[in-house]
Parts: C-alpha cells; structure tokens; sequence
C-alpha cells in the first residue's frame, strides 16, 4: 500500500487540545506525533479543524520532501505496572526502614516516593490528580482541562499488638 497524502490522514492521530489562558486564540490544539503541527481557534471545534488543515500542510511539506512521517502511537501502550530496578544494598535497606517506620509495605513506600518525584502527591488522606492522554478522530472533539481526581490512598497497615502477659 502506497502511503499517500490520503493515508496518513486516515490515521488516528493523537490531538491534543488545550484551554490557553491567552484570550485571543483561548484553544491550542497539537498532534502529539507529528512535531510542530499546531495550532488554535476560538472554540473546541475550530481548533480541531484548524488542526486538520494544519495536519495536511504538514503531511504534504513531508511527503514533497520525502521525510519520514510518524505513525500515530498506540492509544494505550502496554505498560504491566511492573518493572525491576536493581540497587545497592544500603539503600534497599534504608528504604525498607523508612517503610516499616511509615507502617506501610516496602512497595508502597517506593511507590509513593516515585510518585512525589514525577509530580504526584500522595499523602495519607490526598486524592492524586492524574491527567490522561486526550485523543480525538475528525468526528470527535476531545477536550483536556483539569484532570480526574482518583483516590490513590492505601490503607494503612495497623501494628499487631501481642496481649500483655500476666504480671505485667
């Protein structure tokens, strides 16, 4: 198959639309794979419009040129949750201590240290606030503003306390 002007306008690409403070142009739109094709409109559907000639302008200069053009990333790349990261033991152990200080598992601790170091906060009692991928087709107008709240909190483990023996 020939990929053509036709072909890759067919393909669904990831647009991201944004609220911009700026009153002018209130709506900034994006294709996350394809770098430097923006643009805006004074509405949600303006913006994926303008966006779509944009995207056209954009594919045509690549196809002219004969450059390579980037195919749309997966909508939900396969992430198990898991991963194996490999550190010194002294480490290992003060993070282990710091866990069972907190009451909590070792995997909850590193989870909620990794978490605070990409931006997230996870406390005791706070809700974390996660911002998902926005991905609209030419029929759809997507719209990211302010993200979903999904409460992160995990029990807390409670001390196992032995009974007091007689005479004490």
């Amino acid at each position: 198959m020939e990929k053509d002007l036709g072909y890759f306008l067919q393909l669904p690409y990831t647009l991201q639309l944004i609220k911009d403070p700026d009153p002018e142009l209130p709506w900034f739109i994006q294709v996350k794979e394809l770098p430097g094709c923006m643009s805006h409109g004074d509405t949600p559907e303006e913006a994926v419009a303008m966006i779509r000639e944009a995207m056209e302008l954009w594919l045509e200069g690549m196809l002219e040129e004969g450059l390579p053009i980037p195919e749309p990333a997966p909508a939900f790349p396969d992430f198990s949750g898991k991963f194996v990261v490999r550190i010194p033991r002294s480490l290992h152990r003060k993070l282990a201590e710091q866990a069972e200080r907190d009451e909590v598992s070792l995997n909850a601790f590193v989870t909620a240290a990794l978490a605070e170091a990409v931006g997230y906060r996870l406390g005791a009692n706070e809700p974390v606030t996660y911002t998902m991928p926005v991905e609209a087709r030419a029929s759809e107008t997507a719209v990211a503003e302010s993200g979903e709240t999904y409460d992160t909190t995990a029990p807390r483990k409670r001390r196992k306390t032995k009974p007091p023996r007689a005479g004490e």
